[in-house]
């Protein structure tokens, strides 16, 4: 929930502060620039743990060495429709950026092209890359996984296995798109990290304690030996959650040949986007005709609740990305503080993104 007394900040007053912290601690111009554009879109859509409130764990990575702050991606594979990349740790940002201007050419002449990314650093917001799908007539799917860390238990277990492995689509239709971004387990690293931070719990019971006792305290993740979030479906039909986390780790580490089996380097990710070209199946036309049709199906659908109507998944973010772009970004409250120990090591004020 957006707080509506929060401050307003300019857009790209955020993405200039953003930018010009990231070069402050080492990060090459083009590089930043890419990561802060990024951030700020997360926080356009609404995704508020994973826009500006990754920027002060950024900037720790790229002073620790965590974060490469300069260079390029090694090609390891590269067929016409298949490559692979080393990402070295460079901003997971950029090389999305990157990677879908090289797939984009490709897929308009093949129909289909795939990226698959080992050792990139953090992604950032799923969400956000959805925009180029819509922008440019392609459906895209993404998945990422961090094999360096684990917070999730496959289903019936209490030892973590898996990260929350999110699984992204995008699409457009005649009158704006789908974004679909979500992850394997209920809830995120980042929200639960918010609400230990703040002293609160989840609504409801979206983890266990080391035992398999279901808890909504996201202390037990930190609690030795830690608890586990649940993944999608709960105690009752968390096999579906299971299954998807599977199928990230098949199209990010298996496909890399690189993940969990291998010494974990560092805050990272495991990355895997397509996009196919809407042209070079049935036609674009015939997709819209047919997403169209589900789309208003989804729409006109009576609601259980008339205050709630059915929304198509991104509705409210894009919706909520023009209204700030042209009114003003309001941030979660606990960005402004999380940055006050960066701005003071390199002489940068947030506040001078206010409206």
């Amino acid at each position: 929930m957006i707080d509506t007394t929060a401050p307003l900040y300019r857009a790209d007053a955020l993405e200039d502060y953003a930018s010009a912290l990231l070069q402050k601690a080492g990060l090459a111009a083009p590089m930043a620039d890419s990561v802060a554009r990024t951030l700020v879109e997360g926080d356009l859509l609404g995704h508020d743990t994973h826009g500006l409130a990754l920027l002060a764990g950024y900037v720790k990575e790229l002073e620790s060495g965590g974060m490469t702050p300069g260079g390029a991606p090694e090609v390891l594979s590269d067929r016409p429709a298949a490559v692979l990349w080393d990402g070295k740790r460079l901003p997971g940002p950029w090389l999305m950026d990157q990677g879908l201007d090289l797939l984009l050419p490709r897929a308009r002449e093949l129909g289909t092209a795939s990226l698959v990314i080992r050792r990139s650093h953090h992604i950032a917001c799923l969400a956000v890359y959805m925009l180029r799908a819509l922008e440019e007539d392609m459906l895209m799917l993404l998945a990422c996984s961090d094999p360096n860390t684990a917070s999730v238990a496959p289903f019936g277990g209490t030892q973590a296995v898996f990260t929350p492995n999110p699984l992204a689509m995008g699409f457009p239709l005649s009158q704006g798109g789908v974004m679909v971004d979500i992850s394997a387990s209920i809830t995120t690293n980042g929200m639960s990290n918010r609400k230990r931070a703040a002293g609160e719990t989840f609504a409801e019971e979206w983890l266990i304690d080391a035992t398999g006792k279901p808890s909504n305290d996201p202390q037990v993740l930190f609690d030795q030996p830690p608890g586990t979030l649940l993944p999608v479906g709960g105690l009752s039909h968390g096999h579906k959650g299971y299954g998807m986390a599977l199928l990230v780790e098949t199209l990010t580490a298996g496909l890399a040949g690189h993940g969990r089996a291998d010494p974990p380097e560092g805050w990272g990710a495991t990355v895997h986007v397509t996009l196919h070209d809407l042209h070079a199946f049935g036609g674009k036309q015939a997709f819209l005709r047919q997403m169209d049709h589900v789309a208003a199906q989804c729409r006109n659908n009576v609601p259980i609740d008339p205050a709630k109507p059915v929304r198509l998944p991104g509705e409210g973010g894009l919706k909520r990305r023009e209204a700030q772009t042209k009114n003003g970004v309001r941030l979660h409250p606990s960005i402004a503080r999380s940055l006050q120990d960066a701005e003071q090591r390199h002489g940068l004020r947030l506040a001078q993104a206010l409206l």
